[in-house]
């Protein structure tokens, strides 16, 4: 880290005033609250300047009068983008869980106790993009700020920098949040030709039991010796190439069918991201279909069920495998 970023870094956890993560509801006191002209500013108290100059050269009291307005309207602006800021409060809401790859959305919402509206509050994350919004007097507005994701498991929410340069556009009032708030990032599904589960059929997994002569078509497995030559997905061998392993078509019973999802029907030597990728997949496929699936994974076994809410479980603890 250069001494300009530890720096700054430093200033940030100064400016906080608190520990971070802050606890909901996170009000922007006046001490936390600062203020910097921007590059308009600037140049504005620069012409104030050379018109001062100008005026005492020349006697000028119109001069005089008209740099003293203008001052006076800068100062001014300084109250006004001050208190746009001041004493704004944000709470948290809510954080749906996402897969790795995808943007998290984090919800805030702000909240403006004032009789006078908020215009033109920009938040914005270290990596996100910017959000303007206003927020009408006595009321509440929702801000939904997208966190890139690259990993499973719990995100924080980052950082928060709020600012505004309303009304004139010649001050910039700032300030810093970081609210306790996490979303849950579930392992990214194996993309391409994933060969299904090999424990169709039972929940002993035995795949014997599964008929193969139904007419509803469920999936592909492995291909295995015992399987008959027409039920081999010979369409599915020619796109893949030679090199493909053959594959069999799955047929479903009428009845509903159970499958389990097991960590150790993998390769030993596919890691463990790799893993938890393919597991995901096959998840994701067993709750399309409709089936009713249960998940092994080391120390944890999660009974067979179906629905959203077990699709939610098992994607849970595949997410948080190895970081509880």
């Amino acid at each position: 880290m250069s001494f300009a970023a530890a720096l700054q870094d430093r200033f940030i956890r100064w400016a906080l005033r608190v520990r971070p993560p802050e606890a909901s509801p996170v009000v922007l006191s006046q001490r936390r609250v600062y203020v910097l002209p921007t590059r308009a500013g600037i140049g504005f108290a620069a012409s104030l300047l050379v018109m001062l100059l100008g005026a005492m050269n020349y006697t000028l009291s119109l001069g005089y009068a008209l740099t003293f307005l203008l001052a006076g309207l800068g100062v001014t602006a300084i109250l006004h983008t001050f208190r746009n800021l001041a004493h704004l409060s944000i709470t948290t809401g809510r954080a749906e869980p996402v897969f790795a790859g995808d943007n998290a959305r984090f919800t805030l919402l702000l909240h403006n106790a004032r009789s006078d509206e908020r215009r033109q509050i920009q938040l914005r994350t270290a990596d996100g993009m910017p959000l303007t919004l206003d927020v009408a007097a006595h009321a509440s507005t929702a801000a939904r700020l997208g966190v890139a994701t690259s990993e499973r498991g719990w995100l924080a929410l980052p950082r928060v920098t709020l600012d505004t340069t309303w009304p004139l556009g010649l001050i910039r009032a700032w300030a810093y949040a970081v609210p306790d708030m996490r979303c849950l990032v579930y392992p990214r599904p194996a993309s391409g030709a994933v060969p299904p589960p090999p424990t169709f059929g039972g929940q002993s997994g035995d795949a014997s039991r599964n008929p193969m002569g139904s007419e509803d078509f469920l999936a592909l497995r492995g291909h295995q010796l015992a399987d008959p030559p027409r039920h081999v997905a010979w369409k599915t061998a020619a796109r893949l190439g030679a090199d493909a392993p053959l594959m069999t078509k799955q047929y479903a019973d009428p009845a509903a069918q159970t499958v389990w999802l097991d960590w150790d029907a993998l390769p030993i030597a596919m890691p463990i991201e790799e893993r938890l990728s393919w597991l995901t997949r096959w998840v994701l496929d067993a709750h399309a279909t409709g089936l009713s699936w249960g998940l092994r994974l080391p120390q944890t076994r999660l009974a067979p069920a179906g629905g959203d809410a077990h699709l939610h479980a098992c994607l849970r603890r595949l997410a948080l495998h190895g970081k509880e």
